[in-house]
């Protein structure tokens, strides 16, 4: 597998929201719910990274039939890249729950 440069958290988040075509609100609305409020992408950030996805080709303007809202959609290239990201972050998580386990015990 080819390395990536890691994602940012908002790169990260947006990719994830885009496992299924959506569109901008719709992308930002998930990432808060889902998030419960803690994680909160502005319109602004949002398309600034959606046009560098874009341009990587990690995502693809899936549907552009309503000239007011225009739905992304992962690339089979950017799958891979959330797959590895993925992969990355498991493996943050696993190395502070173990440092989190030997300060308490």
């Amino acid at each position: 597998m080819k390395k990536y440069e890691q994602l940012t958290d908002s790169m990260f988040y947006i990719m994830a929201a885009l496992t299924k075509p959506r569109h901008g609100y719709a992308i930002m609305s998930l990432i808060e719910e889902t998030s419960n409020g803690v994680v909160s992408i502005g319109p602004a950030s949002m398309y600034t990274i959606i046009k560098k996805l874009l341009k990587q080709d990690w995502i693809y303007l899936y549907d552009n039939s309503d000239s007011r809202r225009k739905t992304y959609y992962l690339t089979d290239k950017g799958k891979e890249v959330l797959e590895a990201e993925l992969i990355v972050r498991k493996r943050m998580i696993e190395i502070a729950e173990n440092g989190l386990r030997e300060v308490e015990g």
